[in-house]
C-alpha cells in the first residue's frame, strides 16, 4: 500500500520506539521503516557494533553500567542524524540525557503490551542479560513499575499485542498521523 500524502509528513522526524523488551521494538520497526521510506537503526545492534562484542558480552565483562553509558552515546548519535525509525533499548530513556534527546528530536512511540504477552515472547531466547535467572513475568513486572511512568512521557502510546505485526504497524501510522494533526492545529 503506497504512503498516503499525509504520511509523508511521519518522514520529517525520528520515530523513536520504546517499551520493555520483548514488546517488538525491533521487528514492528523495521517494518514501521519499510512502510514510510526510512532508515531503520536497533539500539541494541548499533550498541554491538561499537562495542565490538554482543549485548550479553558487555554486560558479563564491563556490566550493566558501562553498557548504559555507551548506550547513551550510540542513542546521541542516532538522533543527532536524519529521521530515521528508531527501535531503543528497553532501558535506554532511564537516562535523563537521553530522554530529553529523545522527546526534543523525535517522536517518541510507547509500545505497551500485556506483560504475560512480553514474557511468553522473551522466554523464547535467552539473551537478555537482565532476565538471566529470573521468572521472566516477576522481572518484565519490577521493570514495568520503574520504566512505565518514564514511558509513560511518551509523545503517542500505542497499545500492541499478540497480533500480527502489520496490525501494530498500522496503528502506530494511525496513531502518528493523529498526533501530528493536534500538534499542527495546537502550534
Amino acid at each position: 500500500m503506497p504512503l498516503a500524502a499525509e504520511s509523508q509528513l511521519l518522514q520529517s522526524r525520528t520515530i523513536a520506539l520504546v517499551g520493555l523488551m520483548g514488546v517488538g521494538k525491533s521487528t514492528v520497526g523495521r517494518r514501521l521503516a519499510a512502510r514510510l521510506g526510512l532508515p531503520f537503526a536497533d539500539g541494541d545492534d548499533e550498541i554491538e557494533q561499537a562495542a565490538g562484542m554482543s549485548v550479553s558480552e558487555i554486560f558479563a565483562t564491563m556490566g550493566e553500567t558501562a553498557f548504559r553509558e555507551g548506550e547513551a552515546r550510540v542513542m546521541r548519535r542516532l538522533l543527532e542524524g536524519p529521521p530515521i525509525v528508531l527501535a531503543t533499548g528497553g532501558g535506554a530513556v532511564l537516562n535523563d540525557e537521553t530522554r530529553a534527546l529523545l522527546k526534543e528530536r523525535a517522536t517518541m512511540v510507547w509500545l505497551r503490551a500485556d506483560l504475560k504477552v512480553v514474557a511468553a515472547r522473551v522466554q523464547r531466547r535467552d539473551t537478555r542479560p537482565l532476565l538471566r535467572g529470573k521468572d521472566a513475568y516477576e522481572a518484565l513486572s519490577e521493570m514495568a513499575q520503574v520504566r512505565y511512568p518514564v514511558y509513560g512521557e511518551a509523545h503517542v502510546t500505542v497499545d500492541v499485542g499478540g497480533g500480527a505485526h502489520a496490525e501494530a504497524v498500522e496503528a502506530i501510522i494511525r496513531a502518528l498521523e493523529r498526533y501530528r494533526q493536534t500538534a499542527k492545529t495546537s502550534a
